[in-house]
């Protein structure tokens, strides 16, 4: 009948087999893993530098100690504490301190440069620095002076004579704006240079 031949057209269109099923590729595990970094505290034997840059007597904010003391297992807070109480006769100047961290115990020890020192013989009368602005340090210091901080800033120096260290220092009262004995600083470079002015080797 009709409906047979039908049935007959429509089973020889439809296709004899299923597809076979393609074999899924076996996974394959990576060749190298990147292993994440995890971020630990250092063994309790091994002791550690950490340098910052602070402002004398005055707590540091958190934010900027966190990421350098963290790691190490410390609490940015008292560290902040520890620096100010540390740098307090460096009121009011930047300077570099040195945390040496060993057990979870930090202890601060001051690094100063030759300008903090310089400006520090000069004992100008602290100022808020968040009031006053452009600082001008126009005082004098003495040749006295200016070899203790040579005598100071040896072991850091790149000069291979004790003369070459003074150098530097009037260099960097040049940069800071002061006088040394009431004289520009570069009439004193200039009488080293020519033999004029004698420096003791130590």
């Amino acid at each position: 009948s009709l409906v047979r031949a039908l049935a007959r057209g429509l089973s020889s269109m439809a296709p004899s087999a299923a597809p076979a099923r393609m074999a899924s590729a076996p996974r394959r595990s990576p060749a190298h893993v990147r292993a994440h970094a995890v971020c630990r505290p250092p063994a309790p034997t091994a002791s550690r530098a950490v340098y910052v840059r602070v402002t004398g007597g005055e707590v540091g904010a958190v934010s900027s100690l966190a990421p350098k003391v963290g790691p190490l297992g410390l609490s940015p807070k008292k560290i902040g504490d520890d620096l100010a109480k540390n740098t307090k006769d460096w009121k009011g100047l930047k300077v570099t301190a040195k945390l040496e961290v060993q057990n979870r115990q930090a202890k601060v020890s001051v690094v100063p440069s030759a300008a903090a020192l310089v400006i520090k013989a000069l004992k100008e009368p602290f100022r808020d620095r968040k009031k006053v602005k452009h600082v001008q340090h126009s005082g004098n210091i003495s040749m006295e002076q200016v070899l203790e901080v040579a005598r100071i800033m040896r072991p850091r120096s790149m000069a291979r004579e004790m003369s070459g260290t003074v150098m530097e220092i009037l260099g960097t009262c040049v940069s800071v704006g002061c006088t040394v004995e009431g004289d520009d600083p570069r009439e004193l470079q200039e009488a080293i240079q020519n033999g004029e002015l004698e420096i003791p080797s130590a």
